[in-house]
């Protein structure tokens, strides 16, 4: 809890490690994450550091580990799990770990391209024989279906000889030739417009569909293509007709001058099909193989580089000594982790066997340390709720410990209701059951895992829901009436107060608390349920709603003051705590706690009997400020004067607050330079007697004082202390707190306006949905309440979990950050980043490769 509350102490040590040692120490700190590194090396430039060979040694092997799992993921093939986490390799093995990858990448490289050019042959002797086959009968064809359309004047015989083929054209003397191919079937109608308009007519061409898909090329889809037979007149035909289909990307194919030959090349190619996919079968098999050994060491492989990298990288930050034989780092290390520390350098000493061990050795210096709060898996949600806004300052007190509680409890006063409170309390634990849960930890789904890792913060969210709900007695917009209600209606015909005549003729009737009998106290937890059938009960938890809103906020904002006195404590500035503090509490409670005692005083003071009397809290509290109210009923006796005193304080408290700490550090600075003059006169008059100078450094530590180096001169002082920038600043802090009190006040009602508003649309759900359904007499009834009640569900769970839920999520975010960590935190640090090897991410799992 000490952690939690307050950030760990933290120093800065310099690191002596041996150059043969170095490694492993490194490798040890990276496995404990203990220290967080900085840079020696400012000015050098990254690729003029010492290790950036090796560290693109690594980026080599990244790149070969990165080929190897893409197309072990291509191969479907699936990792080993991952239970071991191995150490780094010892440099001498990096060469062993590179070659193996070389030779893995070499050997798969091989084993891809031939099977892609096995892929490539079988698909061009696929689409060969398909361009055979149906290019057959394609001079038939045309003449039979076409009978009636003009031929080309190039070739009037074919009108009279649908038979004749090439060689009869070859008898005849005609210089006719043949291009036949396949190409995509979204070209070939701008292919066909291309070799009219450039060919004018001295082609035919003719096409049809393949049935099949082929697969392309390029992309690796499935397409489909068309087969086409061009018959063009001419040699200089021909050589246009094969430019365009170049730039068409056409796959033209040798077409056989006869049947013979036609049959023999068909022949030939179911041959070597049936042969090339036995090979492509075998080359398949054998490449699987190479991949299932690759994949059992693949994942040891990755984070070993992964370790190695950042290793040398760690290495790049630290600078040698003058004789190139030791490595001096610094880093900042929590306080109590220093034994920790020396055990890891000595065990890494030890793995080297290094005759001189390393050593680590605490330095002083002026520079803000990091902040480290250590978490749990639980804390952690809530932590970061706080980091979002800012870092705590080094050693300020940490606002997470107490929003553990205020979060969810203020979540919950907006959000209470029962039934949706234990089903977000479900979800919850099952999210904690199965939090070891793989599949659940490792999605790339950035939703779900915002949720996930904030189960715990959701798990208190709905107990706390579900304890407000118990209070406003309100489960999916319905009462439960657990205990029995304190209010009695046979009491008033027994006191005689109402007839049967008054119930049949009046549509409201009012109980009246006064009739003995009536009412017999409170309801044991909560609101009763008979305000659930009241025609008033809006306006019954509307007040009661907005007051408890007031209360918890003042409430809030006051611990979040009184928490503002340990900073004060610890930083040794007490002056803040008369000249700060006492101020900023008194304004806030003179003021805006009275309004809390008023609300307090009225319901333990007025019972039922003088209600209808009661005078108004809200113009008693506007009439304190303007100093009037002599003519109204007062609360209790001597409220004018009281009243009076508190404006009075609250209104002096203003001006100690502007001024108080500015004049006081004004004062504290000319007492400095005074016991400044006065050290430098011991000092040339007592060298040998530090006891005066020990007794004012005592003093100015109990009175708050920064300057402790009393050796700095008069001029330094002054540069550290500025009355006008103080004053700024001061006056400044002043008005955002006395303004930010009626605001911040003021802010807090949105529990109850987002109370009011999940209330009202809880119960139009119900009313527009299930009473809907309830309602039907009929046997069709049941059937009808099993759609009705999924629709119910589904937009109870979208929108007033979900939504709902998000938007009190958010509106409690906001009164944590701006109304109550604003009383004491400033946020302005810097996170503690330890050099971890669990920490450091990889590409390969941003990418889904791992």
């Amino acid at each position: 809890m000490g952690s939690l509350f307050r950030g760990e102490e933290m120093c800065l040590a310099q690191l002596f490690l041996q150059s043969g040692s170095a490694y492993d120490c490194i490798s040890e700190l990276g496995e404990l994450g203990l220290v967080e590194f900085r840079d020696l090396n400012p000015n050098v430039n990254a690729f003029q550091r010492k290790y950036i060979s090796e560290i693109k040694k690594c980026e080599e092997m990244e790149r070969i580990l990165g080929y190897l799992l893409r197309e072990i993921k291509k191969a479907d093939i699936p990792l080993p799990e991952r239970d071991m986490s191995p150490v780094a390799p010892s440099p001498k093995h990096v060469m062993t770990i590179m070659e193996q990858l070389q030779r893995l990448e070499v050997e798969l490289g091989e084993v891809t391209r031939n099977k892609e050019k096995l892929q490539k042959n079988l698909l061009e002797l696929t689409e060969y024989t398909h361009m055979l086959r149906i290019t057959r009968s394609f001079v038939q064809r045309t003449a039979e279906r076409e009978p009636q359309q003009v031929q080309y004047e190039e070739f009037p015989f074919l009108e009279k000889d649908t038979r004749m083929d090439y060689s009869s054209m070859q008898r005849l003397g005609a210089k006719l030739g043949f291009l036949s191919g396949l190409i995509q079937r979204a070209k070939i109608e701008a292919f066909e417009r291309m070799l009219w308009r450039v060919c004018k007519g001295y082609t035919i061409l003719s096409y049809a569909e393949v049935e099949e898909y082929l697969e392309n090329p390029e992309t690796g889809e499935p397409t489909k293509c068309v087969v086409f037979l061009i018959s063009y007149w001419g040699d200089q035909i021909g050589q246009k007709v094969k430019k365009i289909c170049d730039c068409y990307h056409c796959h033209l194919y040798p077409y056989p001058s006869s049947n013979d030959e036609r049959n023999d090349v068909v022949e030939g190619l179911r041959t070597r099909i049936q042969d090339l996919h036995t090979v492509l079968h075998r080359t398949e098999d054998y490449l699987k193989q190479v991949l299932i050994r690759a994949s059992e060491s693949v994942y040891t492989w990755v984070v070993q580089v992964k370790k190695m990298k950042a290793i040398y990288y760690i290495l790049n930050l630290c600078s040698f000594d003058v004789t190139n034989k030791c490595l001096i780092a610094e880093v900042w290390c929590p306080v109590d982790d220093i034994p920790k520390l020396r055990r890891a350098l000595e065990d890494g000493s030890r793995t080297s066997g290094a005759t001189v061990p390393s050593f680590v050795n605490r330095i002083p210096t002026t520079d803000t340390p990091p902040t480290l709060i250590r978490t749990n898996k639980f804390s952690s949600g809530f932590q970061n709720i706080v980091d979002a806004y800012g870092v705590c300052s080094y050693r300020e007190v940490n606002p997470a410990p107490f929003t553990i509680i205020t979060f969810p409890f203020l979540f919950a006063v907006m959000f209470g209701d029962l039934g949706h409170g234990v089903l977000m309390a479900l979800f919850a634990s099952w999210m904690v059951l199965y939090e070891n849960n793989r599949k659940l930890k490792n999605t790339r789904n950035e939703i779900w895992n915002t949720f996930f890792e904030g189960r715990y913060i959701i798990l208190l969210m709905g107990l706390f829901s579900i304890y407000t709900g118990l209070i406003y007695n309100d489960c999916f917009s319905k009462s439960l009436n657990i205990f029995g209600s304190g209010w009695s209606v046979k009491a008033m015909y027994d006191a005689k107060v109402w007839t049967n005549n008054d119930v049949l003729n009046n549509k409201f009737l009012t109980l009246d608390p006064n009739v003995t009998g009536v009412f017999h106290g409170p309801y044991p937890l909560g609101i009763d349920p008979i305000w659930n059938l009241a025609s008033n009960r809006l306006t019954f938890l509307n007040s009661y709603k907005m007051k408890m809103s007031v209360i918890l906020g003042i409430i809030h904002m006051s611990f979040g003051v009184i928490l503002s006195t340990f900073n004060h404590i610890y930083f040794r500035k007490r002056y803040n705590l008369y000249l700060v503090f006492v101020p900023e509490l008194l304004f806030l409670l003179c003021l805006f706690g009275y309004l809390v005692f008023m609300i307090f005083y009225k319901w333990l003071a007025f019972s039922a009997k003088d209600s209808r009397h009661v005078p108004s809290i809200l113009i008693h509290f506007i009439n304190m400020f303007l100093m009037q109210g002599d003519e109204m009923q007062p609360l209790y006796p001597g409220q004018t004067g009281l009243q009076v005193f508190l404006v009075v304080i609250a209104v002096l408290s203003v001006p100690v607050l502007l001024l108080g700490k500015p004049l006081y550090l004004y004062w504290l600075q000319n007492r400095d330079r005074h016991h400044l003059g006065m050290y430098r006169g011991y000092e040339r008059v007592r060298r040998s007697s530090d006891e005066e100078l020990c007794l004012l450094r005592t003093h100015d530590e109990e009175e708050g004082s920064s300057h402790s180096d009393f050796s700095s001169s008069g001029e330094h002082l002054a540069e550290k202390f500025n009355f006008a920038d103080e004053f700024l600043h001061q006056a400044i802090h002043t008005i955002e707190y006395c303004l930010g009190c009626v605001s911040n006040t003021a802010s807090y009602l949105r529990l109850w306006a987002l109370s009011l508003a999940h209330a009202q649309l809880s119960e139009v759900l119900w009313a527009m949905v299930m009473r809907v359904g309830l309602r039907m007499d009929t046997r069709l009834g049941v059937l009808f309440l099993i759609p009705v009640f999924g629709l119910f569900a589904v937009l109870t769970v979208s929108i007033l979990l979900v939504m709902e839920g998000l938007s009190a999520f958010l509106h409690a975010l906001r009164l944590h950050w701006v109304e109550f960590q604003n009383k004491f935190y400033s946020g302005t640090g810097v996170k503690f980043c330890p050099f971890s090897f669990s920490l450091l991410p990889s590409s390969f799992e941003h990418d889904g490769l791992l």
